[in-house]
């Protein structure tokens, strides 16, 4: 059985949302499964209190995560038309993994949820996959042979899924937006082993 890695973070749940519709897609493949983890919250000295993870939310990741998947799904909200911090932090501690070649020739693929339209969830998605990069990963998009691609009008990118969870009352993951999640996790898994 071949893990996939969907390695999130999520604030107001929309991404951790996200996460779930991707590992459903991971789930399709015979022989693939999903672990699903999240990326440990952080402080900074402008908020010296721990974020605190949600208590429905998966276990937090560990390095070993990345060393015993057979391919990653990174999801991040976007911040700025970047990913957030945490995750960049969770990045940034994988020099080993990095110099060791952990990740060199796994799939990869990424995922994004922002609170405006134009909010720069595909400059978020691009940030995301430079790292994976230098790992030596192989990315993975949604192809415009996926029907919900062109059919959207809430997310989804080519570059990977994404949600629009609105600004005040937050929007719910339209049906397109799931669709493309889970595309996304069926190509990966259906990559990852064949890679394997």
């Amino acid at each position: 059985m071949k893990e996939i890695l969907v390695l999130v973070h999520s604030v107001g749940g929309n991404t951790l949302k996200l996460a779930r519709e991707v590992g459903r897609g991971v789930e399709t493949v015979d022989g693939a499964s999903t672990r699903l983890r999240g990326v440990p919250p952080i402080t900074s000295a402008l908020e010296p209190e721990r974020a605190e993870w949600p208590d429905d939310g998966p276990a937090l990741a560990e390095n070993k995560d990345l060393a015993e998947c057979a391919g990653l799904i990174l999801g991040s909200p976007t911040r700025f038309g970047n990913m957030a911090s945490a995750v960049k932090y969770f990045l940034d501690g994988t020099a080993s993994e990095w110099f060791s070649g952990t990740l060199a020739g796994k799939p990869a693929g990424v995922f994004t949820s922002t609170s405006s339209l134009h909010g720069g969830q595909e400059s978020t998605l691009l940030s995301m996959m430079i790292p994976l990069l230098h790992h030596g990963m192989v990315l993975c998009g949604v192809p415009y042979s996926e029907k919900a691609l062109n059919e959207t009008t809430t997310g989804g990118t080519p570059y990977g899924p994404s949600h629009w969870a609105g600004t005040g009352q937050p929007k719910g993951l339209s049906d397109s937006e799931k669709t493309i999640c889970q595309s996304l996790g069926q190509r990966l898994a259906t990559l990852a082993i064949k890679l394997q």
